[in-house]
């Protein structure tokens, strides 16, 4: 495809002065546009696909950037960028230096908010519309919410504070929920379009307010009131949302221009909080995709648009988190309590194989962490073992249930964190940065470090097997290639073991010691060889291994901790609190993240940037310690 017209659109006010036949036209190249870009840089594809004609009419209709639209989760806005100035550069798309795969403030004036975290979007859009208002701008704000976010509470709650009459009054603001697998609403017909143009257009509108002007402070109010909510309860599923004081609109079909913009320039007009309901396909206009949209949700590499998704012609190694679903599938095989949780990450947590063995003690909470987290609680207060499969960057939308109501209650909940430090293309949103800082401070939480495939399953073993809380953190992707032992053999809690000694003898130079905590350690390993440095394989940030710390304290001229999460907090200030407590004033070098959020880019680029791979390892300890150098120690307090 030539992509004629798209050629020509470099901003939205560049699509407005199409005719529909021609928008038509351009949604057709849009959407093979995204699909041939998603083809060379991998990425998030069936929902890019679905929200096509819904981008075209937001742009359309709406003075963007000065009305903001705001995207949860933001992974669907492909088209989003393609039609606001950034197509030459979607190539670069997710890379190290390129465009971001989500909505970035830093990135384009027409991204009003950063997200990447679920059910943001409402909250932020009643934010905006209240700005507006104190600022006295007629701006317009709009949220597009999936089906899959607003199971997430924060979306209800903002409803609930959006809709609100009191104080400084309802919100003017809509919010757009973009149903993609009809879950909410049967399919769409001639029916609901013809009511949902109906609803949202003026004599609606008047007749509805006069109605109540008239009626109100009469018996007839109330009643008049119900049957409104009832009889549109017959034909649509807006109730709820009429509750919390939205008019609800739809359902409309999102792929008909024809009906998308002009139900949006009607509710483009209306003040106070509106509801549209918009039913879409994921992977629309691309077989494949609509045929199986939960396989062709994202492409972890290039692919050919014709041919699909293909396996490798050489198996791929074995991943953490598969490591992690064969475990699971194990441990509740011997272990009848074992109960799985997920919050909404069935495949990307390794669940699959878990909810086809053990669908009675499997559990999908919906994009609901905060409820994971104390369901998990309450499971553990009856007796049972929960093992709550969660992303390192998700656990931090339930912190304060962790620490209310499992960590000050002792209760036995594995927490499996996966996507624990860099995560690659998803940046700085999804990085799994600061979970050891986080939860090492909170006490009966332990945090596990392994090192490799092995030993995760062995750590999720010994957490398992603990009566209070244990995090076990491990990354996105495979490890060395260390395959797991069968059985269900455990760690010795608490414990390192030392996997290098420096055959340095007194006198010939500085002794170091390397401190890893994690996959680092195999980096350390081969920065050790060129050190001669000793290594220790520590495992756990907490409860620390004092006695191995405060021995290669003693027989080491310095310590270096190394680690892939956040240098502040984090297991190296484990490190320094342990020596400080022991009397001992060895040298310390704390290595791992900065104090910075960690762009999107390739791993492994992005961990030799912030040197944690073998060479910024070894640089780095040469550069604080010399080599070789000898070294007049400090006194020992014994």
């Amino acid at each position: 495809m030539t992509f004629a017209l798209l050629n020509t659109i470099h901003s939205p006010a560049d699509l407005r002065r199409l005719s529909m036949p021609e928008l038509r036209t351009l949604a057709t190249e849009l959407r093979e546009f995204v699909l041939a870009s998603v083809g060379r840089t991998g990425g998030h594809l069936s929902s890019n696909l679905g929200t096509v004609e819904l981008t075209i009419a937001l742009h359309y209709v709406f003075n963007t950037p000065f009305d903001r639209i705001v995207w949860d989760v933001g992974h669907q806005t492909y088209p989003h960028k393609i039609l606001t100035g950034r197509k030459d550069r979607m190539d670069t798309l997710r890379q190290l230096g390129g465009l971001s795969g989500f909505p970035r403030r830093d990135e384009s004036e027409y991204d009003t908010f950063g997200t990447a975290h679920s059910s943001t979007s409402i909250s932020a859009a009643i934010g905006m519309a209240h700005a507006a208002r104190l600022k006295g701008e007629n701006r317009r704000a709009v949220a597009v919410i999936g089906d899959g976010a607003l199971t997430g509470g924060m979306a209800f709650e903002a409803m609930n504070h959006g809709g609100a009459t009191g104080g400084a009054g309802a919100a003017d603001v809509l919010v757009i929920l973009n149903d993609n697998d009809m879950s909410i609403s049967p399919p769409v017909g001639a029916l609901n379009k013809h009511l949902a143009r109906l609803m949202s257009g003026n004599f609606y509108s008047k007749a509805r307010e006069g109605a109540k002007s008239v009626l109100k402070g009469t018996p007839l109010y109330e009643f008049a009131k119900r049957f409104e909510e009832h009889t549109k309860g017959m034909v649509v599923p807006g109730t709820i949302f009429e509750e919390l004081g939205f008019t609800y609109v739809g359902p409309i079909d999102g792929h008909d221009l024809g009906s998308l913009i002009p139900t949006l320039e009607n509710l483009r007009e209306r003040t106070g909080p509106q509801f549209l309901h918009v039913v879409t396909k994921k992977g629309y206009g691309y077989k494949l995709a609509e045929a199986d949209p939960v396989q062709y949700h994202a492409a972890s590499g290039k692919f050919d648009p014709a041919e699909g998704f293909k396996k490798p012609s050489t198996p791929p190694k074995l991943s953490f988190t598969q490591v992690f679903g064969q475990w699971l599938c194990d441990m509740a095989a011997a272990d009848e309590r074992l109960v799985g949780i997920t919050p909404a990450m069935r495949e990307g947590s390794g669940l699959v194989e878990f909810e086809k063995r053990f669908p009675k003690r499997y559990h999908d909470v919906g994009i609901a962490e905060q409820h994971a987290v104390t369901f998990a609680a309450g499971l553990a207060c009856e007796g049972l073992k929960p093992v709550l499969a969660i992303y390192s960057t998700f656990l931090q939308r339930g912190y304060d249930q962790l620490i209310h109501d499992v960590a000050i209650q002792n209760l036995p909940v594995v927490l499996a964190l996966d996507r624990a430090g860099i995560v690659g293309a998803d940046g700085a949103t999804h990085c799994g940065a600061f979970d050891i800082a986080y939860l090492r401070c909170i006490p009966n939480v332990s945090v596990l470090t392994p090192a490799d495939e092995d030993e995760c399953r062995k750590s999720l073993t010994t957490a398992f097997r603990q009566n209070h809380p244990v995090a076990v953190r491990y990354p996105r992707g495979a490890g060395v290639g260390r395959l797991p032992e069968a059985g269900l053999s455990e760690l010795s809690w608490g414990r390192g073991e030392v996997r290098r000694e420096s055959t340095l003898a007194a006198g010939q130079g500085r002794r170091i010691a390397l401190l890893a905590f994690g996959t680092v350690l195999y980096p350390a390993l081969a920065a050790a060889d060129k050190l001669d440095a000793t290594v220790a394989n520590m495992r756990f940030a907490k409860p620390l291994d004092a006695a191995l710390i405060a021995e290669l304290a003693r027989s080491h001229d310095a310590l270096v901790t190394i680690e892939e999460g956040c240098i502040a907090g984090g297991a190296g200030s484990a490190v320094g609190e342990a020596l400080h407590a022991a009397g001992l004033a060895t040298p310390l070098l704390q290595l791992g993240l900065p104090d910075a959020f960690i762009e999107h880019g390739d791993p492994a680029k992005l961990l030799a940037l912030n040197g944690l791979d073998a060479t910024g390892i070894e640089q780095a300890v040469r550069k604080r310690f010399g080599s070789p150098l000898v070294l007049v120690r400090p006194a020992v307090n014994d």
